[in-house]
């Protein structure tokens, strides 16, 4: 039998015989590490523990003060969910269930009629499952055993045809009289389950296909004590207020409306406003980095999408359509107008880099059921840009990338996580070889940085590696935010060549990226960041002048005018003080000017924030430039009172 390497998470380095366990390699490092081993991670990919390693990979021990110690549990809170419908429903056909995310676990259940009015009943079938702190035991079992044990449950058996086609081992988990076909991993028992609540039911496509049935989800979420569930709670709560969908509407933002589609949102003006902001703060950027703006159709006949390995790869989430018996594809994706662009004239090694930026709709078929305000959509913008490099550039592209998507998180007030996304062995293009030098490329540009990174195994575009930012806002969730992906394979799908210094044609490298993500997405998750408190910078209107009476209103126009490259309102409606005050506050305007007969007399403003903080008797021309350097800075605060 080969030997293997392993590294662990401090550098260091060990072989092992192929086919050791998790478990093994734990208690190879001491008794107690091999007592605590709950799980593993294998290049980024959370193990069971009975996990065996054929191959060289970078491993971690999980134990239950590890990171990762929740995610596990919350897949044991979703086998005890399973059991406690089956004890309240009785016989119920199982799909699947594990940790949904950093705080949620799931299970999916078919031809269940069930509402948030059983949850007191399952809760019940739940506690008692916990409290009798059965061991979770891992159980491996022939085909054919698999299957008689699975007879009545349709999905399970679909889930084994699958493993006995790929070869894999047949495991299940068995606690108490549950037992479930799972690969783990799992707490030790599910008395460790302390604290957890059900949450939510919701739709899901059995394996995430519109075209299967719809099953039940139930949601839920668990942890180690019953304190740090009150702190998810009490975040819960405050996420409902900031919900963007309802800040949206307030405000004035943007609509999804049900006779123009699902997943096609409409920006009203206020909306237009702070994507523009988004617009011009992102073109300081391309500006800074030497991308030049190109634009490119939304439509393109399928052979481009054949060529570009869309078709093959995406055709599912594509919007497809027959004109004149041809076939045409909205883009998903603007890289391959880019590459066109690119072919249309002879390169030599002194063009490159060439980096070309489109704010770029792009359409994408996502679920019915998924698409949610802002945050999944069939129709949204990107802030997208193509850089076609020689070989010997790729790292110093990345690396500016790099600290452009960090600038961009410190501007808006967001800490990030980073990972390395590696190929999806289901759905890739090009060679091994093409993606093993593109994935030491990245993670070479990200070791050499001060980021702190991690591996996202198996998640990367069709064609090609991919780092990712997470974006963390202001309660700690996590959002989709900037990306920078290393592409060797669509230049070699469209032929895309330059001169070397020796006159001969050599391919070049593509990297694809979007500092944003996209505008509609971006925006979503900033109006939950920020709770609809703009900063100055972004809110749609920045200044409102209320006069106390009518008096005054030729008076505010003048102030208007004076503050013309502002964004700049007059509340002219026959409404008292206070009332006027009270709307512009829950309209969420950063600045308010007081101006009555005083006022207008001295020539100077009251000053007023949506902090209720107030100032008097203030020259017009001091705030002026107060404003100017607030919104050039790009301020995350309300500076002018102190």
């Amino acid at each position: 039998m080969n030997n293997i390497e392993l590294e662990f998470p401090d550098g260091s380095k060990n072989e092992f015989k192929q086919g050791v366990t998790v478990e093994e390699v734990a208690y190879s490092i001491g008794t107690g590490l091999g007592d605590d081993c709950i799980a593993g991670k294998l290049d980024g990919e959370l193990v069971a523990k009975e996990q065996e390693i054929c191959s060289d990979a970078v491993i971690e021990i999980v134990t239950e003060g590890s990171e990762d110690y929740l995610k596990v549990l919350r897949h044991t809170a979703s086998h005890i969910l399973a059991h406690a419908v089956q004890k309240v429903f009785g016989d119920v056909k199982l799909g699947m269930g594990k940790w949904a995310d950093n705080e949620r676990f799931y299970y999916d259940f078919g031809d269940l009629e069930v509402e948030k009015s059983d949850f007191e009943s399952i809760k019940k079938e739940m506690v008692s499952i916990i409290e009798k702190d059965f061991e979770l035991e891992r159980v491996e079992k022939s085909f054919e055993e698999a299957r008689e044990m699975l007879s009545g449950q349709p999905f399970k058996k679909e889930l084994l045809e699958e493993l006995k086609s790929e070869g894999k081992k047949i495991t299940f988990y068995k606690h108490g009289d549950f037992i479930d076909l799972c690969n783990g991993p799992h707490v030790k028992s599910t008395g460790e389950v302390k604290s957890f609540k059900l949450l939510e039911i919701s739709g899901a496509y059995w394996r995430g296909e519109e075209s299967n049935e719809m099953h039940k989800r139930i949601y839920g979420t668990a942890f180690r004590k019953e304190k740090d569930l009150e702190e998810f709670l009490e975040k819960m709560r405050k996420a409902k207020k900031r919900d963007h969908r309802r800040i949206g509407k307030e405000m004035g933002i943007f609509q999804i409306n049900e006779i123009a589609g699902s997943g096609l949102p409409l920006f009203g003006p206020n909306g237009k406003k702070i994507i523009d902001q988004l617009k011009s703060y992102m073109h300081e950027i391309n500006d800074r980095l030497d991308h030049v703006s190109v634009q490119t159709p939304h439509v393109y006949r399928t052979e481009l999408w054949k060529k570009s390995g869309h078709y093959e790869n995406y055709r599912e989430d594509m919007f497809l359509m027959d004109v004149d018996d041809e076939e045409y594809g909205m883009k998903p994706m603007n890289c391959p107008g880019h590459c066109l662009i690119y072919k249309n004239e002879s390169r030599s090694y002194r063009d490159l880099p060439i980096r070309y930026a489109e704010d770029g709709t792009v359409y994408r078929r996502e679920q019915k059921g998924e698409l949610s305000g802002l945050f999944r959509l069939w129709g949204f913008t990107q802030d997208d840009a193509h850089l076609f490099v020689r070989p010997d550039q790729i790292k110093e592209e990345v690396s500016k990338l790099l600290e452009s998507a960090i600038d961009i998180m410190k501007t808006m007030g967001m800490e990030s996580s980073v990972k390395l996304a590696t190929k999806n062995p289901d759905k890739y293009m090009g060679s091994d070889e093409i993606w093993e030098k593109s994935e030491r490329l990245l993670k070479e540009v990200l070791e050499e940085s001060d980021v702190e990174w991690e591996l996202e195994p198996e998640d990367a575009a069709f064609y090609g590696p991919k780092i990712d930012f997470a974006m963390i806002d202001a309660l700690g969730r996590e959002w989709d935010g900037p990306t920078i992906q290393l592409d060797f394979n669509m230049p070699e799908a469209f032929d895309l060549n330059y001169k070397g210094e020796d006159n001969e044609d050599h391919r070049c490298v593509m990297i694809h990226r979007a500092l944003l993500g996209s505008y509609d997405r971006f925006l979503g998750v900033l109006i939950e960041h920020f709770g609809g408190n703009f900063p100055t910078w972004l809110a749609p209107e920045q200044v409102r002048i209320l006069p106390v009476s009518d008096d005054q209103i030729g008076y505010a126009e003048k102030i208007k005018e004076k503050l013309s490259d502002f964004r700049v309102e007059i509340e002219d409606r026959s409404w008292t003080l206070g009332k006027k005050i009270q709307n512009a506050h829950d309209e969420r305007v950063p600045y308010m000017f007081i101006v009555g007969e005083k006022e207008k007399s001295a020539g100077t403003v009251s000053v007023r924030d949506r902090n209720e903080r107030e100032v008097r008797d203030i020259e017009i021309k001091e705030f002026l430039e107060h404003l100017e350097k607030e919104i050039e800075e790009k301020s995350l605060e309300l500076s002018f009172i102190e």
